[in-house]
């Protein structure tokens, strides 16, 4: 089932996910979504298990940390569209990516486990976005999220593009290509 909700316009997100909608050309983003998840089992398969801690730089995660900020932002992302889609009017929290996953233990799990999550995670995601389309408010309905309004259809394409964003990283600053 093809759910085209339309690109989101850029009043539907904040200014510091344009880059990440840009990443987004499909009109299915559902189904790309799901797609999504094969190309990270891909990605993490391709790093050898040395390669799994390398960081390109001392300040950078490393890829088994890069997964977990995957995760993290995964179940912040959902959580937003979950209460968005509810019609929860109250600011939904920010999130500091770098304490999240410097206060967190991903560096020693294996990356296998982490893709895991994520596809767990995503699986749930790509559920509950299923069902916008017959929902009052669809795709248009909007909630305040890290201080700026965010939309059904800017939230979707910011997690697709986020993902897509760190499959560049991996590729281009890890060298992990498949």
């Amino acid at each position: 089932m093809a759910t085209t909700m339309g690109r989101p316009a850029e009043t539907e997100y904040h200014p510091y996910y344009r880059g990440y909608v840009s990443l987004v050309t499909e009109d299915d983003v559902i189904d790309a979504l799901e797609q999504q998840t094969g190309e990270l089992r891909k990605i993490a398969a391709a790093a050898s298990p040395e390669k799994e801690t390398f960081r390109y730089a001392p300040e950078k995660w490393s890829i088994r940390q890069l997964f977990g900020h995957l995760i993290d932002a995964e179940k912040v992302f959902g959580y937003r569209a979950h209460c968005i889609s509810r019609g929860e009017q109250a600011a939904l929290p920010g999130f500091d990516e770098q304490s999240y996953v410097a206060k967190s233990s991903y560096a020693e799990v294996p990356l296998s486990d982490l893709v895991e999550e994520l596809a767990l995670l995503r699986r749930t995601n790509v559920i509950l976005l299923r069902r916008v389309d017959d929902e009052p408010g669809g795709w248009g309905r909007t909630g305040n999220a890290n201080g700026a309004n965010i939309s059904m259809r800017g939230l979707a394409h910011v997690v697709l593009g986020h993902v897509r964003h760190h499959m560049g990283v991996l590729r281009d600053r890890y060298g992990v290509t498949t």
